[in-house]
Order: C-alpha cells, then sequence, then structure tokens
C-alpha cells in the first residue's frame, strides 16, 4: 500500500476527536474545522473521517436510525445510543472478549473482533419523560 500523504485537516480532525466524549456527527466535526479551515469542504471531512476509521485510526459508530457518529478513542469499549435523542455514551463496562472465541467454533474463518451497540433511553429523556407526565 502507498504511503498516505500527511494532511494537516486529518490530523485536525483526530485531534478533534481526542478531545471529545460525545461522539460527534460529521456535521459537528465539519462546523469545528471549518473554524480553523474556512474553506474546507463537507466532503472533505466525510472522505477523511472515512479514511481514519478505515485505517483503525477512530470509530465510526452507526446508530441505527440517527446520523453515524466518530469516536477518538480506538480501544475496544462499548457504546449506549439513546433511542429518543440519538445520543451516543461510552458505557463503562468490561469488554467481553469471550464472545470471540465462541463466534470462533461456529465460524470456518477467522474472527477478528466485533462491534456492538447498546439502545436504551438516557438520563436526560427519562427526566423529560417524568416531567412532562
Amino acid at each position: 500500500m502507498a504511503t498516505l500523504k500527511y494532511s494537516r485537516q486529518r490530523e485536525s480532525i483526530k485531534e478533534f476527536l481526542m478531545t471529545r466524549t460525545d461522539h460527534p456527527t460529521a456535521d459537528v466535526v465539519y462546523q469545528h474545522l471549518r473554524e480553523v479551515y474556512p474553506n474546507i469542504s463537507l466532503g472533505t471531512v466525510y472522505r477523511n473521517l472515512s479514511l481514519l476509521a478505515d485505517l483503525g485510526e477512530i470509530q465510526k459508530i452507526h446508530t441505527g436510525d440517527g446520523a453515524d457518529r466518530f469516536d477518538g478513542q480506538i480501544h475496544q469499549h462499548y457504546h449506549v445510543v439513546c433511542t429518543r435523542c440519538h445520543r451516543v455514551m461510552d458505557l463503562d463496562m468490561d469488554y467481553f472478549s469471550q464472545i470471540e472465541d465462541q463466534a470462533s467454533a461456529h465460524f470456518h474463518g477467522k474472527i477478528l473482533g466485533h462491534v456492538t451497540n447498546f439502545y436504551g433511553i438516557c438520563e436526560n429523556c427519562l427526566k423529560d419523560e417524568t416531567q412532562t407526565h
């Protein structure tokens, strides 16, 4: 594979994601980068986010029915997606690598990892629900 040329914009995207715990969408990343690079296009942000995810330098989180989110933390961990507000939160629990051993027993290839999202209603949405009733 050819060596990837250095890009200040790509590095800025990575640095921005490393400072965030709210798992921003591509649009949020774009709005932030426009402050630094006023001429950057949304397409450039999307391409760089996809490239960084493909390279394993960030995580792309598919939320089901909301916009994809991005996470600068690449260690193995789980997320919870709120089904009301689509907020994505880190879930502070052990990573279950044993499930990969179980999957390997039923798969004739090689299991490399797994992705699991949990779905629920976040604390803020529950609070709003009880205040409106």
